[in-house]
């Protein structure tokens, strides 16, 4: 039997190196013809004797290099801007394929790879101007969304030829002229609590929602392409907002608590003595938990309006909804105490429902309408 033991996990450790075998030097099937190269190079770095790498190698390159100047052709039939950043992803790929075999003295000895390192540089520099061009065309005609686009064309210059003419110049630019300055108002209460103010205490008044979210969304960084005013600041300060956002409380319901009763039956095993030998005896014993249960559900409706100051184009509108589930439970039992579990204690000798105030009710609902409301502008104003 342990004979017989040995002999199979042999045959199992065979098997698995044998797939390990073919999985790591079956270089010229596999799908990533890129990485299968660069194995197969640092497997003959290891062994100039591997015959799976040796014979790879010139096959994995003159696909590579076939497949990649194929494509490149292919990129420069297309008016798309976005063929630069192909053909110089190609360009790159053939050039790490070179730098691979030419670091081997074993690889260099079964292909001579072409050295692209100077295409390379004359396809970034076309690249870069098509870009910057593009950049300029889209700054010129002006507007959020092309300038945006400008600045994207500016950064793109920027990468492939580093602060190319004054590419950097002509982002800090387009990224002023897309800034947006954004009115934030007050929470307007169109709810059943209008006439309170909402204004109990600390927590999310209206006040104090459109505070936090002003110090919040002017925190997201200094790329971050909007800065929020209130409505104060923008009286104050004479300031020409571009966006105003109007946020709208609407139909909140705080109900009364509603109340229902039921009953629980509980029991248990509990010691009542011992025997004759001392072993205990044990007895089942119940009791009956009369329970009522105190209930509400409460909700509200924020409306987010995103408005173009100048033509009074609707920039952004959305009705967020949440809910605030409160209940609790009181009990009297009887029957056998010894039948009652500690939570069954803690109903028992709860002696009144602490039920949540109006104002921390709906002090709750604008904490939870908050994340949805700051995430919601947040998403609007960026690009």
């Amino acid at each position: 039997m342990r004979t017989l033991h040995l002999k199979w996990m042999a045959c199992l450790l065979s098997v698995s190196l044998l797939l390990t075998s073919c999985q790591k030097k079956n270089y010229l099937d596999r799908a990533n013809e890129d990485k299968a190269l660069a194995d197969a190079i640092k497997q003959l770095n290891k062994d100039e004797t591997d015959s799976k790498a040796l014979d790879a190698i010139p096959v994995l390159y003159a696909r590579i290099r076939e497949n990649r100047l194929s494509a490149i052709e292919s990129s420069r039939n297309s008016r798309d801007l976005g063929r630069w950043d192909k053909i110089i992803s190609h360009y790159e790929a053939l050039q790490e394929a070179y730098d691979a075999i030419n670091s081997s003295p074993a690889a260099r000895k079964l292909v001579s790879a072409d050295n692209v390192s100077e295409t390379l540089i004359s396809e970034k520099q076309q690249a870069a101007a098509a870009y910057y061009e593009a950049g300029i065309d889209n700054l010129d005609r002006g507007g959020r969304d092309l300038t945006r686009k400008a600045y994207n064309y500016f950064k793109k210059a920027d990468r492939f030829v580093p602060n190319y003419k004054d590419s950097r110049h002509k982002m800090e630019e387009a990224f002023g002229l897309a800034m947006v300055k954004v009115l934030v108002n007050p929470v307007q209460d169109n709810s059943f609590f209008v006439n309170n103010g909402w204004g109990w205490g600390p927590g999310y008044s209206q006040e104090y929602f459109q505070q936090t979210l002003l110090r919040e969304l002017n925190n997201l960084g200094d790329r971050f392409p909007a800065k929020f005013y209130a409505d104060w600041e923008v009286s104050r300060d004479r300031i020409d907002a571009n966006w105003v956002i109007d946020l709208v409380l609407r139909n909140m319901e705080v109900p009364q608590p509603f109340s229902r009763q039921y009953t629980r039956r509980v029991s248990k095993q509990v010691q009542v003595g011992t025997d004759t030998s001392g072993r205990p005896v044990y007895d089942n014993v119940s009791a009956t938990l009369y329970i009522t249960r105190m209930s509400f559900t409460a909700q509200a409706n924020m409306e987010v309006r995103v408005v173009d100051f100048n033509n009074n184009k609707n920039i952004g509108y959305r009705n967020f909804r949440e809910e605030y589930r409160w209940e609790e439970e009181r009990a009297r039992y009887t029957g056998n105490s010894q039948a009652l579990s500690p939570s069954d204690w803690q109903l028992i000798n709860r002696n009144s429902f602490n039920t949540p105030r109006q104002e921390d009710i709906v002090r709750e609902l604008y904490r939870r309408l908050y994340p949805s409301v700051k995430n919601y502008i947040r998403q609007v104003s960026d690009w």
